[in-house]
């Protein structure tokens, strides 16, 4: 019995021992994680690339920079970056698997990218006709000096006339017409016109001169 406890004590013991080195070794192989950032720059100029992808290969894991080429994110050791902007080649930067500290910043040089866009024709008109018919029926628009004759017609200004409201000056000489008015009639009847044969006399030189007549 004692044999056997002490066989079993031995095997626990074996067993405990085994699932801590396995534990170790496999705590040894996670990479460690570090504050990965940076500045990525245009090789021509050394200007910053705003806006541009960075994205750790083979996982969903990134950002984008700034509008100063900065950026920043937990990368972790031996990580493959993708770098990527419009109207640059990408580029990779692979994170050294032996750093020190748990921040690690670089530079990054993107170089541009030339785009071949496809060729363009430009075809003529199919025959001279068209291109007579074309002239001949375009609606070429007025110039400054005919735009001016049509804004200074006369019937232009008297439509302008009727919704143009007064400037300071009418609105000053009206206002000092009422307050005249107001003094002269104060501490009396206000005159009025129905009585009034002036009054009168200019209504019947308009209706003679056909003034209140129905005008086309």
């Amino acid at each position: 019995m004692l044999m056997n406890t002490s066989t079993l004590l031995r095997t626990a013991l074996i067993g405990l021992v085994l699932f801590l080195m396995a534990g170790l070794a496999q705590a040894q192989d996670v990479p460690k994680v570090i504050q990965f950032s940076g500045v990525i720059v245009s090789g021509d100029s050394l200007k910053p690339v705003p806006y541009a992808g960075i994205a750790v290969k083979g996982s969903y894991r990134g950002t984008l920079s700034d509008y100063y080429g900065f950026f920043s994110f937990v990368a972790q050791e031996g990580d493959t970056i993708e770098f990527s902007a419009l109207g640059y080649m990408k580029s990779r930067y692979i994170i050294p698997d032996d750093l020190d500290d748990t921040r690690y910043s670089i530079i990054q040089v993107l170089n541009q990218d030339t785009i071949m866009l496809p060729a363009t024709v430009v075809y003529p008109w199919p025959t001279r006709e068209q291109i007579y018919d074309y002239f001949l029926k375009a609606q070429v628009p007025d110039d400054d000096l005919e735009r001016a004759r049509k804004n200074l017609s006369q019937e232009k200004m008297a439509e302008i006339s009727m919704v143009m409201p007064m400037d300071a000056g009418m609105n000053y000489r009206n206002s000092m017409s009422q307050y005249n008015t107001r003094l002269y009639n104060a501490g009396q009847i206000p005159m009025n016109n129905l009585l009034n044969p002036i009054a009168w006399a200019k209504f019947v030189d308009a209706w003679k001169r056909g003034d209140f007549k129905k005008k086309n």
